[in-house]
């Protein structure tokens, strides 16, 4: 039986029974190092940069109650189901702290470089699986999304390990227990996150090439376990592709161009994109099935993106095919060990490339990078408010550019500071959706207070004009602008009632 494993170095014939012994030897800890490795970095100021957008998200959606998550998922965002369940469970055990919303994604890309090193070790050696789960942990994206609360690391985690299994269950095309955990993992790649589906196309061109060699038992097995994991996903599937045009309406859709531009994103560095593919093209001497899958699984997603991106929605963003970075990592890891035997160029190689990527790694943990572009310092506006407040203080938070800024605000506030909010007459989670439901009548809402914080995106030189103007209109009328703060990406105004006023 042929098996995705290189044949034993220096052996010019290997018995089937030592073959057998090779296949199924243990890694003995080599996973380890690359996991631990990348849990480290991506541990590493874990808490500092701010929570973006995204992860406000899945804050918000994360501490409501199963009630409200179902029923948000009714409206938008369905495809994220499975995520928000998992954070609903992880929230109401370890909180929602910087370091607690992010550690599920930093425990995913340690999982994530153990499955690389194992996958380089069993299609190549055990040298290549060591260096590409080393590099894979080197590289900025790793890093970033391993410190960001999204699915991004956890979808990476289950791609690379589907194809783990798809290896495995190749070497035993008998086994139905191989086949079924493929299937399951198949069905959790697309639970997570749909389009990581596209990782099947580089699967299948291996699998054919498998089975025009050794006859179709192996493709057909694959079909099976390639259609139930799908099946599962199918209602998710019908439900997320109806909310599609309203979550990416802002997806543009890519030009030719698109398709240089995304490799600098998907590895978050420019140079880190040019030292990996050039080490990956490296590994061209390994021919055979390892390195078909690996090659196909590292370009083959990526252009199915780009097609499927020219039809009515575009799914064209890096962070949808981040789950590739795996694949190059092996290849990666695979040219380090074709040039060169000696562990000491592979240390200074990969310590150089280290110190390379260090201005990139540093990037990621700078305190807005999570809110590109917005840059906007939810953090000082909480403490701007809780600094000066007054019992009575009520507040008005404007959705803008960081359009989940009245959850960035009240995320950093103090959970015993309640200032009631203005014009909001539902929360969003008791209107089942992102966002709250505002006051009809904007006037009715207000109740006399003395002062009102506002809190806008930007900064714009009169503040009130970034307030609806339904609502601008009796802010106008019954108070006056006290003072102004301006902070990254927002501004504070602290409104005072005119002593006049008539409520």
């Amino acid at each position: 039986m042929t098996t995705l494993t290189r044949p034993r170095e220096h052996d010019e014939k290997v018995r089937p029974e030592e073959a057998g012994r090779r296949r199924f030897r243990r890694p003995d800890g080599l996973w380890l190092w690359p996991a631990l490795a990348t849990l480290a970095l991506a541990m590493h100021s874990i808490d500092f940069p701010q929570l973006g957008t995204d992860e406000l998200v899945t804050r918000n959606v994360g501490q409501r109650s199963l009630e409200q998550l179902l029923g948000l998922l009714h409206h938008v965002d369905a495809v994220h189901s499975t995520y928000y369940l998992l954070m609903h469970g992880w929230m109401a055990v370890f909180g929602d702290s910087h370091t607690a919303l992010r550690m599920p994604s930093a425990l995913a890309m340690s999982a994530a470089a153990a499955f690389v090193a194992l996958i380089g070790n069993r299609l190549f050696s055990r040298r290549a699986g060591l260096c590409g789960g080393l590099l894979f942990a080197l590289i900025p994206v790793v890093s970033r999304f391993g410190q960001e609360a999204r699915s991004y690391a956890l979808v990476v985690m289950v791609a690379t390990l589907a194809t783990y299994l798809l290896i495995r269950a190749m070497d035993e095309p008998r086994s139905r227990g191989r086949w079924v955990a493929y299937a399951l993992c198949v069905a959790l790649t697309g639970l997570l996150h749909l389009v990581a589906l596209s990782g099947l196309t580089a699967h299948l061109i291996v699998v054919a090439r498998r089975a025009r060699r050794e006859g179709c038992r192996v493709f057909w097995s694959f079909c099976a376990a390639a259609m139930a994991g799908t099946a599962c996903v199918a209602p998710l599937f019908v439900l997320g592709s109806s909310q599609a045009q309203r979550q990416l309406f802002w997806v543009a859709e890519p030009g030719v161009w698109g398709l240089v531009e995304i490799w600098p994103q998907l590895f978050a560095s420019a140079l880190c994109a040019g030292v990996v593919i050039a080490l990956a093209a490296m590994a061209w001497k390994e021919r055979g099935e390892g390195l078909l899958l690996c090659a196909s699984m590292a370009v083959l997603p990526t252009l199915v993106l780009w097609m499927a991106s020219h039809g009515e929605t575009s799914y064209f963003r890096y962070q949808y095919a981040m789950f590739t970075v795996s694949a190059w990592a092996v290849l990666a890891g695979a040219g380090i060990a074709a040039a060169t035997r000696s562990w000491l160029p592979v240390t200074v190689g990969l310590g150089v490339l280290a110190l390379l990527v260090l201005p990139d790694q540093r990037r990621m943990r700078e305190a807005y990078q999570h809110d590109v572009p917005h840059s906007a310092d939810y953090a000082g506006a909480a403490r701007t408010i809780e600094k000066h407040h007054r019992p009575g203080d009520a507040m008005i938070l404007v959705k803008g550019g960081p359009w989940m800024l009245d959850e960035g605000v009240r995320y950093y506030l103090p959970r015993d500071l309640k200032l009631r909010e203005v014009f909001v007459e539902r929360t969003a989670a008791e209107n089942h959706e992102l966002y709250p439901k505002s006051c009809a009548r904007p006037s009715a809402c207000l109740r006399g207070e003395k002062r009102i914080w506002v809190v806008v995106a930007g900064k714009p030189e009169d503040p009130l004009a970034s307030v609806p103007v339904i609502q601008a209109v009796p802010l106008r009328m019954h108070y006056a602008i006290e003072d102004s703060v301006y902070l990254s990406g927002l501004t504070v105004t602290l409104l005072e009632r005119r002593p006049t006023a008539k409520t």
